[in-house]
């Protein structure tokens, strides 16, 4: 399982550092990673034996003409890309411009149960922000589940 918050440096080349925990867990997966974005100019981040499972879900799950959107609209955009020795990954081109960066070239990386997000830093803040009161409508609920 993913899990935590982790500010990550971006290079010139538009690789990052996987945090030691992440890292763990996606090598022991492979080290393939598939990049998907998010409508929250956020990307998706699956290991690629968690991939094999989105898939085969949507295989079962979605009526043909469903199958076919999400080939084209999701697969068809997906990239993927190899954890280096070093620990690194490359977030594809075209998908790194849906995270806008500041000058610093940060990122933060969000562990969610069998995916990771990728998020501009100030984009993160204020999405947080933005659900906060969703959060608290629902932290009695959420808590009992602690």
């Amino acid at each position: 399982m993913f899990a935590g918050e982790y500010l990550c440096k971006v290079d010139e080349k538009g690789r990052f550092l996987i945090p030691s925990p992440l890292r763990e867990r996606l090598e022991a997966e492979g080290n393939q990673v598939m990049f998907l974005k998010n409508a929250e100019q956020s990307l998706w981040v699956y290991s690629a034996k968690e991939w094999e499972k989105v898939l085969e879900r949507t295989k079962t799950t979605l009526d043909e003409d469903q199958s076919r959107l999400f080939m084209h609209f999701v697969v068809s955009e997906a990239g993927t890309s190899d954890i280096d020795k070093a620990g690194r990954v490359l977030i594809p081109g075209r998908l790194r411009k849906l995270v806008p960066m500041d000058e610093d070239q940060e990122i933060i990386v969000v562990g969610l149960y069998h995916r990771m997000e990728i998020w501009n830093p100030a984009e993160w803040r204020r999405y947080i922000s933005k659900t906060e009161d969703q959060y608290e409508q629902n932290m009695a609920k959420i808590l009992n589940l602690l």
